[in-house]
């Protein structure tokens, strides 16, 4: 089989979609070595565009210059988005493939049967926590797309109850594969957690909130009820931010200035993949306050790392958690804080969240991940997979 892997998406600082795109995509290739998945753009064009998306210092332009230079990006990025299609749909017409998957909700238009990945409908069910173009981009593209493809992949029931409800989609169509977590979140040794510790600056115990810093992840609410806590259980356990500034952050920016870095704060900015798995395991909890969530790997990954989670009721969340977790409505400042009390003030409480953990996150793997993908492929080709021979009855042997 070859197969046609759309990883533009892995070409930026990955954030949640371009990690899921780069471990499916290494882990397909661990296991099927005869099969071929072609990454696009490819090795040399891949490193060129991974070099101009990198994240340039910001500068502060002279505010007469801004509308002009909006403009200029728009028209850059325009003819940008317009080169790549053409090229994708010259590789995807002359590149000898079975199929196309596009791991990132909307598809390029193709005569290959396509494969669309899921992660969620937030676009759709809450346009008001995304960005007015990529609203206008989902509205023009993607439900056409989903409707010519031949499989939708998503990553949990909850996502795959709402395709079938919110656009209508045959339930035949739509298979529910989880995410996996990398084999490096595990529990660390304390030489590990310690060094990072001493390099990032951080405390002895904190509590820890990582994403991209934008509405739907509701840092607010959490940093309102972290403030609200008494000042000693404050001092005994700072609140760690990672992510960086992302989309209509401005009311997460001004709280934190005006009151959260004075009352204990830090805001340590994006976390890179290589230290991620030490932050985890030195935190006291993670706290997950997100509105809405297709999966939800941080608390997954904080599991796996031996930790414990305080996250909200978003039906992913919890479907993904289980029992792992203690969870607090959104919007519920009070529960966030008596949460974080106890995560601080009761180690029994935490001992309790983290019990069976390991275990649970486990389940969680991209060689699963991977094995669901490549069935969905088969299915979408119509490759009958071999059926195992019975067993010989204790009869027969005999």
């Amino acid at each position: 089989m070859r197969v046609l892997f759309n990883g533009v998406s892995a070409l930026k600082p990955k954030t949640g979609v371009g990690h899921t795109t780069a471990n499916l995509h290494k882990t397909l290739v661990h296991l099927r070595p005869h099969d071929t998945f072609w990454l696009y753009p490819g090795a040399w064009l891949g490193a060129v565009a991974a070099r101009a998306l990198r994240p340039r210092p910001q500068k502060n332009p002279a505010p007469a210059s801004r509308p002009r230079l909006r403009a200029v990006r728009g028209a850059v990025k325009a003819v940008a988005k317009g080169a790549y299609r053409t090229h994708f749909q010259t590789a995807a017409r002359w590149g000898g493939f079975d199929l196309y998957h596009e791991p990132n909700f909307v598809a390029v238009g193709t005569p290959l049967p396509t494969v669309v990945t899921v992660h969620d409908l937030s676009v759709l069910l809450h346009p008001q926590w995304h960005p007015a173009d990529r609203v206008r981009f989902h509205e023009h593209h993607f439900r056409r797309g989903i409707g010519k493809a031949a499989h939708v992949v998503v990553v949990s029931e909850s996502v795959r109850r709402e395709c079938v409800t919110v656009l209508g989609l045959d339930p035949a169509r739509v298979t529910a594969v989880p995410n996996g977590i990398g084999s490096e979140f595990r529990p660390q040794p304390p030489a590990v957690v310690e060094a990072l510790r001493r390099r990032r600056g951080l405390p002895e115990r904190y509590l820890l909130s990582v994403g991209t810093i934008e509405p739907r992840k509701n840092l607010v609410t959490l940093m309102r009820a972290y403030c609200d806590l008494p000042p000693g259980v404050r001092a005994g356990c700072p609140l760690v931010v990672g992510g960086g500034w992302g989309w209509r952050s401005d009311a997460e920016r001004a709280f934190y200035e005006t009151e959260g870095r004075h009352k204990g704060v830090i805001h340590i900015g994006y976390v890179s993949d290589a230290d991620l798995p030490a932050l985890y395991a030195g935190a006291t909890a993670l706290l997950y306050p997100s509105h809405y969530e297709g999966f939800g790997l941080p608390p997954v990954e904080m599991l796996a790392a031996g930790g414990c989670v305080v996250a909200s009721t978003a039906t992913a969340v919890r479907e993904v958690m289980g029992t792992h977790a203690h969870f607090v409505e959104p919007l519920d400042a009070a529960g966030w804080r008596e949460a974080m009390r106890r995560v601080i003030t009761e180690p029994d409480f935490a001992d309790q969240l983290r019990r069976g953990g390991v275990e649970h996150a486990g389940r969680f793997t991209w060689e699963r991940a991977a094995a669901s993908t490549f069935a969905a492929y088969e299915r979408v080709l119509g490759v009958a997979r071999p059926t195992p021979a019975p067993a010989p009855s204790a009869r027969a042997a005999a």
